[in-house]
């Protein structure tokens, strides 16, 4: 009877072990550091976590607000989240500790997909008498918000085409207070850097009409040639209400980035899951139709982890 008992025991003992460990991998989490809730990180990285939690088994991921590339970069270098959204400019300065990491260099960062372009999208009000970039010295201007890549990429475009921030009075606001501020009064000119159209942009141009304040040629050139990874674009004109033109700027790509130390098999489930749900994000902006394989195994300005390209060579786009 003893026997019996003992037995009983050890089976409910090892029954019980398994249904924890079961439980303990079911509760594997995944967090992902996006940007503030006016621009398109957030969302897109909602849906990133949304189908992490529907195609990959085990896994429970979550979207947090961050001040974006910045310190989504620093996060992951710390492991301090499992994957972050971030532009190629702070990306590949950060791996190769130029720029403001300089000495601070994050060379265990990896890139997992090639998300969209982002469009620096510089804009005022149409009653300011403000037309071209350098008409905004002497003005209010909110650079972009602490730590995120608007303002890394503002702080490095700028003074290319001779503009330095003591030239205005800096304001450092996230996408949502831009537009506040604007409303407001108290800033004259935002920037985003950012996927169009973007949500904040479009409440502004809601309730104020807006002016897009263009690059010029020569400043595009100048900007491609001190930086390679930022190039020529448009914003395409009715993109937002009130736009009636083109709109000549600059765009970096965006990255999903992970640290080299994250498991191999992870990061292919998950970009494998990525890839063939990929409506699911182009359902949330359609500016994730760029959102595809081939960008992702080619744009990259630092190395793919290796779970990633192993999915990229299963389908072909890179051998």
């Amino acid at each position: 009877m003893k026997r019996i008992l003992v037995l009983f025991v050890m089976l409910a003992i090892v029954f019980f072990g398994i249904q924890h460990a079961g439980a303990q991998q079911k509760q594997q989490r995944v967090t992902i550091a996006t940007g503030g809730t006016g621009g398109v990180y957030y969302p897109y990285g909602g849906t990133l976590a949304e189908i992490i939690n529907k195609k990959v088994p085990n896994v429970n991921a979550t979207a947090e607000v961050t001040g974006a590339s910045v310190e989504n970069v620093r996060l992951i270098g710390k492991m301090d989240a499992t994957f972050g959204l971030a532009m190629n400019d702070t990306v590949y300065q950060a791996y190769a500790g130029e720029g403001k990491f300089t000495g601070k260099k994050i060379d265990s960062l990896r890139t997992v997909i090639q998300m969209y372009p982002n469009l620096y999208h510089v804009v005022t009000l149409k009653k300011y008498p403000i037309n071209k970039l350098t008409d905004i010295k002497g003005k209010k201007v909110s650079v972009g918000a602490p730590g995120s890549g608007t303002e890394y990429k503002t702080n490095l475009v700028l003074p290319v085409i001779g503009i330095k921030y003591s030239d205005f009075k800096v304001y450092r606001l996230s996408f949502a207070e831009n537009a506040t501020q604007m409303k407001d009064g108290i800033i004259d000119v935002g920037i985003w850097s950012v996927a169009p159209p973007t949500s904040s942009i479009i409440d502004l141009s809601t309730t104020h009409d807006i002016r897009f304040i263009p690059f010029s040629k020569e400043e595009v050139a100048k900007v491609e040639k001190a930086y390679p990874y930022y190039s020529e674009w448009t914003i395409p004109k009715n993109t937002y209400k009130g736009q009636t033109e083109d709109v000549l700027t600059i765009a970096v790509w965006n990255s999903v980035v992970c640290n080299k130390d994250l498991p191999d098999d992870l990061v292919y489930k998950v970009t494998k899951a990525i890839f063939e749900n990929k409506k699911m994000l182009v359902d949330t902006h359609k500016i994730a139709e760029f959102t595809t394989a081939k960008a992702s195994a080619t744009k990259s300005p630092i190395p793919i982890h290796p779970g990633a390209l192993k999915y990229y060579k299963e389908i072909g786009v890179v051998k």
